[in-house]
């Protein structure tokens, strides 16, 4: 059942278009993968996709799936291959045209759909801040960032407040899916329609305001930031950027070409419009085949490279080669085609590749400060599952290769070992597996085992095995 006060206002807001947009509630929600581009490509994965696909008109590496397949139970998820994601939510990272070796920050970014669609574009270079205040909520982000095999991204856990005063004019991109009412999600998401209320509306949109002034802060002159919501609200989307633009003479909202079906933004629902408000864009759920969203790109005037960071804080200048020998010496014997470019620090036991170029950070809440390496344990190092599901076949002495279809993968799944009799393997030397191994399914790979004995140990990790 939809709120009766937001039916009044949707009715006002759409007049002719009401009945239909009613209608599209009674319509099945849209499922839809994105592919992961650092793992595959469109044409090698469509050429196996055990799944019946057709393309989200907007993206080129969007699909549209059937319910009941279920690719969220499949083996390629858990290599990374794909990210789950609503079709509408694919829109606003595209036009915030990322290139590799900016410095971008997601600041509103669990669970992580659009931060990993982010480090697509950037290929694994530049530096990807991506912030969760809510801690359990930040914790979901930095496994996803793991499982896509992320090379570049610090996943902090902090206020925008806070990180305002640490990156002033210092990101060349910054994405804003600010929290809303979720309007947008009513047919995806009971508790939404649930939870909704007047006066939530009116409370997220001062908090919009106040999320969207400290990104402001953070973007350097020349910038681009996209501002989104998965709400209807006027207050929540065009009033939000009317706001302020209004307030923020340095701040202009861009044209964009919109695709067929995406919507102009709407003046007329408001006091005060900003200029170019109808560059602005609405994807309701009668006009495309998915949810309701809503996107803004905005500029800051000026030009100038990002602020550095260096002269305030320093930057994480990285450990000697002493202090992480353990790790050169497995990836020597191991990872013949792993060259890590940035900042080998440790955190605890724990060794971590920063972004090269990441400035000090100190006094930040920090779940992730770049690619996990893996942990020393009394001299010898033990590699991560994060660095497993971050390479390739090509960057390894040694491969266990595993097919979706077979009973090995959904054993080593499950966390048992597996006997290296009948399993294809591609190593180095003499050809017979031992020692660390990449686990492969169908060439992704899946995580780490341990050769020795006519057996792989399992060193899939405990907390992510499927249940027999």
């Amino acid at each position: 059942m939809l709120p009766e006060p937001f039916l009044v206002r949707m009715q006002a807001m759409l007049k002719e278009e009401y009945t239909a947009f009613v209608k599209s509630y009674e319509e099945k929600e849209c499922h839809a993968l994105r592919l992961n581009m650092r793992k595959t490509d469109t044409g090698a994965f469509l050429e196996k996709s055990p799944f019946r696909l057709q393309r989200v008109p907007w993206t080129d590496n969007g699909f549209y799936y059937e319910t009941e397949e279920q690719p969220g139970k499949h083996p390629y998820h858990e290599a990374g291959v794909y990210y789950i994601q609503e079709p509408s939510a694919m829109a606003p990272v595209l036009f915030l045209e990322v290139k590799p070796g900016e410095r971008v920050l997601d600041l509103c970014a669990a669970p992580g759909g659009k931060t990993t669609q982010i480090a697509d574009c950037m290929q694994g270079k530049g530096i990807l801040v991506s912030n969760e205040i809510h801690p359990a909520r930040a914790k979901i982000l930095s496994e996803n960032v793991e499982r896509m095999g992320v090379l570049n991204a610090i996943v902090t856990n902090e206020s925008p407040e806070k990180l305002a005063t640490i990156f002033p004019a210092y990101f060349d991109k910054i994405l804003v899916d600010a929290p809303c009412s979720g309007e947008g999600m009513f047919r995806k998401n009971d508790d939404a329609c649930a939870e909704w209320s007047e006066e939530n509306v009116a409370l997220c949109a001062d908090r919009q305001d106040e999320i969207l002034r400290c990104a402001g802060e953070m973007l350097r002159p020349g910038g681009r930031l996209v501002y989104a919501t998965c709400t209807f609200a006027p207050a929540e989307d065009e009033g939000t950027v009317s706001r302020f633009i209004n307030s923020h003479p340095d701040f202009s909202i861009a044209g964009i070409k919109k695709p067929d079906g995406f919507v102009d933004g709407q003046g007329k629902w408001l006091d005060e419009p900003a200029p170019g408000i109808e560059s602005t864009a609405r994807l309701m759920p009668h006009k495309i085949r998915g949810e309701g969203h809503f996107f803004a790109v905005l500029e800051r005037k000026g030009k100038g490279d990002s602020v550095c960071l260096s002269s305030r804080k320093g930057m994480e200048k990285g450990l000697p080669e002493t202090e992480y020998r353990e790790f050169l010496e497995f990836q020597k014997q191991c990872l013949p085609g792993f060259a890590g470019e940035g900042a080998y620090i440790k955190f605890g036991e724990q060794l971590y590749l920063a972004p090269m170029d990441t400035p000090s950070l100190k006094g930040l809440r920090v779940l992730r400060p770049g690619l996990h390496l893996g942990t020393f344990k009394k001299n010898r190092f033990e590699p991560s599952h994060a660095l497993a599901l971050a390479l390739g076949s090509k960057d390894v002495c040694q491969c266990m290769y595993l097919t979706a279809g077979g009973n090995e993968v959904r054993r080593y799944l499950c966390g048992q070992a597996l006997p290296m009799e009948g399993v294809r393997s591609a190593v180095q030397g003499d050809g017979i597996l031992k020692g660390w191994c990449l686990v492969c399914v169908d060439g992704y790979s899946l995580g780490w085992g341990k050769a020795a004995g006519g057996m792989v140990k399992n060193h899939y990790p405990k907390g992510l095995r499927v249940q027999e």
